[in-house]
């Protein structure tokens, strides 16, 4: 009996000892309710390892927070490190994983500010006895824990999820991080006032506190679900218009070809009475080259291309190809969808070496760029070939790649440069630099 009337006396009241192993507790807990929160609502399915590692760190370093920076104020330390640590365990949009984990942040500290008042009210209690007594700190972050798994479960059940495009400008992407960096900046101050005032302030102030904050994080994560609908809106009626012009110019090249059907016929037929199989080759090569045009422009489809910002990246550089009469040769089989590698990022690597290819090719005698997107299963890898005809006989597929290394006038030298700073970011692409049948050959992997 008295063995239990000492537990008592030790849970229930002050006791720093225990009270510090309850956080040492709550600092794992917490790390996990917030990895959970955000993988649910990002649609990321962490490996055990990640899993661990951000579990591990981001309590290590909440640790280190609470016992070198005084409370409350070690918060704003507790909020930057799941930012830095999700983005460098798993390497995902930061923009995508920015909002997760701030939605996932506000949620959770939405329900303990919820939470405060009435559970002081309820057991007549001041915030210094929840801080110090382990009975109720206990208790208090029981509800907080279970509340945060039930919106868990739900989030899973009905299968919500944070649609995010990567397809967003720059100046809209600081709009969205100032904004959420605002918002975490209100919750902190929030948080702040309650750690000081909590016992003062009456449970209507607290409740309105808590109204007010819900509606304006409501109307931030509403008007921010309305930008990234735009921008996604815009992009489609940016392909539309790209796949139009592609239609059009495609249409007018079958009629232009349907028209010339007898002529072209009857210009075979005298090679073939005549017996000049030499003249024929050339006029087929000619020929050849108008069906592969038709056939290019068949391929600028959005439904094959299925990506909106890769097809108006495509179409725009093949149409720019076209005015400086350089040929374009495309061959697609290539889900986009199942890139293994941030779209954003490609894009910049594509957009470079297309730019290259049509820099280089016009100074040819043969202006000639072949374009190959390819899934090779056979070594789980996307490959993505851009070969291009070229004049200076004096490239060096190494130096290429160095900061300032270039052979154009009124150039930086900086492309190449950028694309080998990405490559370096990844541990599964490569980018193999070759020169073979007289084509410049720039072959991106991206494993899986």
């Amino acid at each position: 009996m008295e063995i239990l009337n000492n537990i008592w006396l030790a849970i229930s009241t002050p006791n720093q000892e225990i009270v510090n192993i309850i956080l040492l507790i709550c600092v794992f807990m917490e790390a996990f309710m917030i990895l959970l929160l955000f993988t649910s609502l990002s649609k990321i399915k962490p490996t055990w390892k990640q899993t661990l590692t951000y579990i591990l760190v981001n309590s290590c370093l909440g640790l280190l927070a609470m016992w070198l920076v005084p409370a409350p104020f070690n918060i704003f330390i507790n909020y930057i490190f799941p930012f830095v640590t999700s983005a460098l365990i798993f390497r995902k949009s930061v923009l995508k994983l920015s909002i997760s984990i701030v939605v996932s942040l506000v949620i959770f500290n939405l329900i303990g500010m919820l939470l405060l008042n009435p559970f002081l009210a309820l057991f007549k209690i001041t915030s210094e006895n929840l801080r110090t007594i382990p009975m109720y700190r206990t208790m208090y972050m029981f509800l907080i824990y279970m509340i945060t798994v039930i919106i868990i479960l739900i989030i899973r059940y009905k299968d919500y999820v944070l649609k995010i495009t990567e397809n967003i400008d720059k100046k809209n992407k600081i709009i969205i991080i100032s904004n959420l960096c605002f918002g975490i900046f209100a919750i902190i101050v929030q948080s702040i006032t309650l750690f000081y005032y909590v016992d003062m302030l009456p449970i209507v102030i607290t409740l309105l506190s808590f109204i007010s904050l819900l509606i304006y994080f409501g109307l931030s994560f509403y008007s921010l679900t309305r930008i990234l609908k735009l921008i996604s809106t815009t992009k489609k009626l940016e392909s539309a218009e790209a796949y139009n012009n592609s239609l059009r110019v495609l249409h007018d090249s079958v009629r232009s070809f349907k028209h010339d059907f007898d002529n072209t016929i009857t210009t075979i037929g005298g090679f073939i009475m005549t017996n000049d199989i030499d003249g024929l080759k050339k006029y087929y090569k000619q020929l050849q080259a108008d069906c592969q045009n038709v056939n290019n422009l068949y391929l600028l489809n959005p439904s094959v291309v299925n990506n909106d910002g890769i097809f108006n990246l495509v179409t725009k550089k093949y149409q720019e190809a076209d005015s400086k009469n350089i040929r374009m040769n495309l061959s697609f089989l290539l889900d986009l969808q199942t890139l293994h590698m941030p779209i954003y990022e490609f894009a910049r690597i594509l957009g470079i070496l297309l730019d290259n290819a049509i820099e280089a090719s016009s100074l040819s005698s043969e202006k000639i760029i072949n374009l190959t997107f390819r899934n090779d299963s056979k070594h789980s890898r996307q490959l993505i070939i851009v070969e291009n005809t070229f004049s200076d006989e004096n490239i060096d597929t190494e130096k290429i790649y160095e900061k300032g290394s270039t052979s154009k006038p009124n150039h930086t030298g900086l492309g190449l440069w950028t694309v080998r700073k990405i490559l370096n970011k990844h541990n599964n692409i490569n980018l193999y630099t070759s020169i073979r049948d007289d084509l410049f050959s720039q072959q991106l992997e991206i494993y899986y």
